[in-house]
């Protein structure tokens, strides 16, 4: 792994030695410590560095570099992500392309080629600090299991429900963590770009090829979409954030 290099963007951009398809936040959650009277008094975000998960690698070939999942600490003071990754676990020949983190703090699913995997947060306390890194879970994924690559994943915000959009152009909701199948649709897209569900989650937005689609969830159901114009191409999709409609 190579060492973190700091470039003309400033101390925010770093370097880590492999090419990195995904990335996401990781809730503070994820960091807690259960057993520690005090953390309910100390809001966490006081007392951590906020954290990174990024994902990537070589692929499949004889590149030397690993495929791996990698946690970087952001320094919220200086804008600062660590030189080095905090933590790394190694998904062997598997390439981790595209990462979906739980909001809740439970965990993360990531997609590689063919199947997608849930990993799971350890989080350890020593005296003066917290130390979050990652784990292989023992969750099986069956629904998720052969259904090629994932380009697009998400959580609604209370992490009940659970989007992929695949290379394949297919767009699955399930309900998390039941993974209950709410919606199934083929052909979407020619493949899936991006995801993205309301705030109150009762809409979800698919974008690749042809017209921005919003979807239904609570009726899994078409419920508007946003055509192209000339030679436009949708890659990127987000609901406001706000749920003022005044």
């Amino acid at each position: 792994m190579g060492k973190g290099d700091k470039n003309d963007d400033g101390l925010g951009c770093k370097k880590y030695g492999v090419p990195l398809y995904g990335a996401a936040w990781v809730p503070p959650a994820a960091a807690r410590k259960e057993d520690s009277a005090a953390e309910s008094e100390i809001p966490v975000s006081h007392n951590l560095n906020r954290h990174v998960v990024l994902a990537g690698g070589g692929g499949e070939g004889h590149s030397g570099i690993q495929n791996a999942i990698l946690l970087s600490a952001f320094d919220l003071d200086s804008n600062s992500l660590s030189d080095e990754p905090v933590a790394k676990l190694g998904t062997g020949s598997d390439l981790p392309y595209r990462t979906a983190v739980h909001p809740g703090g439970e965990g993360l699913i990531c997609s590689f080629l063919k199947s997608c995997r849930w990993f799971e947060w350890d989080s350890t306390t020593s005296t003066d600090e917290h130390t979050l890194s990652l784990e292989s879970s023992k969750k099986s994924l069956q629904q998720l299991e052969d259904i090629g690559q994932q380009l697009a994943m998400t959580f609604n915000n209370e992490g009940s429900l659970l989007a992929l959009g695949g290379e394949d152009g297919k767009l699955r909701v399930f309900k998390w963590p039941a993974m209950e199948s709410t919606l199934d649709e083929s052909n979407v897209h020619a493949s899936v770009k991006d995801l993205d569900f309301s705030p109150d989650g009762k809409f979800l937005v698919s974008v690749g090829s042809g017209p921005a689609r919003i979807w239904n969830v609570t009726t899994s159901t078409p419920a508007a979409s946003l055509p192209k114009q000339n030679d436009e191409i949708f890659g990127y999709a987000r609901f406001s954030r706000t749920s003022d409609t005044d």
